[in-house]
């Protein structure tokens, strides 16, 4: 997924996590491995329940340890995640990886400014000054695009609009310039306006510092604007992989197919209908054998032999291009195109 010339800045291997609960044991992420380098915008879509979140605060080690079992690799500029420390992660946390969270009221404090929250985070990792950190903190949002920030960083979250709160967080997540920024679904409960703008910001500020994005969202549209990369996941698992322009204009995987046809398209024929996909996603404590999707394919019974509810299909990549199906190709080719998509 990334050019040869480029090392990959974060590396994921195999990636296994479970967790235990009373009623058995729950595969959130069952074998997921991927790459990602600076100045790359990795997409991760799926539906709810599909393992993108659990995905990535495994990466920033932020799982109960107790009750999760975690196998696999994370190797984030060589080094490996998994096995670090606490201490260890808490300082990379913040400061080489970041994450912007989906609410922002949830996520910041109701009872400090908005500065000082800011600010809190560079002194961390910084050292900084009270002085030096509310200086930053100011130039970090007028950076997002807030108005009078030399006011508005003595303001406390309640008193930002949605928009504003997500560009807060996006201030505080960016605060120490992190190499790797983790955005999980950062626009969902926004207009369509404000989600452009912060779109907008985000590109601007990745080809300011060159930072490696993994982009979080159940939505295409938002993919086909900032990705580079797309990593369909589907019941723990990627059942997709490739370039923006391949995933969204050729899609090799039934699930995916089911997603584009699932959206409406501002170029399309308002009367061709959308093809929601059947049925709901897995239950991830009691998953189906075989591939996980062949309960709600609509080509199941193209493969001979009942592979599909059987044999785990093998996620093999050339060039990191692939899926995860038991279709060839000249299948896919015939009976995709007669299906809508984008």
């Amino acid at each position: 997924m990334t050019s040869t010339d480029q090392q990959p800045f974060l590396s994921v291997k195999d990636l296994k996590v479970h967790f235990s609960t009373e009623d058995g044991i729950v595969k959130a992420v069952d074998g997921l491995s991927f790459d990602l380098a600076k100045g790359r915008t990795l997409g991760i879509v799926g539906e709810s329940g599909s393992g993108k979140s659990v995905t990535n605060l495994t990466i920033l080690g932020l799982h109960n340890r107790e009750h999760t079992t975690i196998n696999g690799e994370i190797l984030l500029d060589g080094k490996e995640l998994l096995t670090a420390r606490e201490r260890e992660l808490e300082r990379l946390r913040g400061n080489k990886m970041s994450m912007i969270f989906q609410d922002a009221l949830a996520s910041l404090s109701p009872f400090h400014t908005v500065g000082t929250q800011i600010g809190e985070v560079y002194s961390k990792h910084t050292g900084a000054s009270k002085k030096e950190a509310r200086a930053r903190a100011v130039e970090m949002l007028r950076r997002v695009g807030i108005p009078q920030p030399d006011v508005r960083v003595d303001d406390y979250p309640h008193q930002f609009s949605g928009g504003m709160r997500q560009r807060a967080m996006i201030a505080m997540a960016l605060v120490c310039d992190p190499e790797l920024l983790i955005a999980d679904e950062p626009t969902t409960a926004l207009d369509v306006t404000v989600q452009a703008q912060i779109m907008d910001l985000l590109k601007d500020l990745q080809q300011e510092f060159g930072t490696a994005i993994i982009f979080i969202t159940h939505d295409l549209g938002v993919i086909a604007d900032i990705a580079d990369d797309v990593l369909v996941m589907y019941g723990g698992r990627c059942v997709e992989r490739g370039s923006k322009r391949e995933v969204l204009g050729a899609p090799q995987h039934p699930y995916t197919l089911g997603l584009l046809s699932s959206m409406p398209s501002l170029d399309g024929a308002v009367d061709v209908p959308l093809t929601p996909i059947p049925g709901s996603p897995p239950s991830l404590l009691n998953p189906p054998t075989g591939c996980r999707f062949h309960p709600r394919c609509a080509f199941a019974d193209k493969v001979a032999g009942g592979r599909c509810s059987s044999e785990r299909p093998l996620l093999e990549l050339v060039d990191g291009r692939g899926s995860a199906c038991h279709l060839t190709l000249e299948q896919r080719a015939d009976l995709f195109a007669g299906s809508r998509h984008h």
